[in-house]
């Protein structure tokens, strides 16, 4: 069974971490508990971006985390980015420990919407689901439906099921971590 560590780091509030954990635990047929580890995620913050670099994050994940096969999944409510890309919803490591998303741009009130607990809560769930398929193994996948889908923009998250297809779903089920 995977052992998956989930670390809030400045995670948005509206997220209720400890039933997330239970909820991706469930789906993943993991292990996943809540923990804190000393991240210095201000160190990640470009102030002529206004945008926390995600693969700054996912390296402290690395360099703070206790050796061994736990899957690291950074939640953060900070936007983030890749220098070739404007903005990003996560990142992960292909076959690898770690991974982080950011709530930021899955919030309706960004795009002048009401706010709604359960978009943020669903939405953050399937980007959760997606950065750690690709720590699985599991590229973009192009079959629909499948949460392993690529997203560019919030309607692609939404559309997507929080689940994966039967070609994703046995890598998910073989991992021995």
């Amino acid at each position: 069974m995977t052992d998956i560590l989930l670390i809030p780091l400045e995670a948005d509030r509206d997220l209720s971490l400890d039933e997330f954990a239970a909820d991706l635990g469930q789906v993943l047929a993991a292990r996943v508990t809540v923990g804190a580890l000393p991240v210095p995620i201000r160190e990640a913050y470009d102030a002529s971006r206004r945008q926390y670099h995600s693969g700054r994050i996912l390296q402290m994940l690395l360099d703070t985390a206790p050796p061994g096969k736990t899957k690291l999944l950074g939640v953060t409510s900070h936007d983030l980015f890749l220098p070739v890309l404007t903005y990003i919803f996560g990142q992960a490591q292909l076959a690898a420990r770690a991974c982080i998303f950011s709530s930021f741009r899955l919030r309706n009130d960004l795009y002048g919407l009401a706010p709604s607990s359960h978009l943020l809560r669903r939405r953050s769930f399937k980007e959760a689901l997606h950065e750690l398929g690709h720590t699985y193994g599991l590229r973009h996948c192009a079959d629909e439906p499948c949460v392993m889908n690529a997203s560019t923009y919030v309607e692609d998250i939404d559309i997507k099921p929080a689940e994966f297809c039967a070609s994703c779903s046995p890598v998910i089920h073989r991992a021995e971590f």
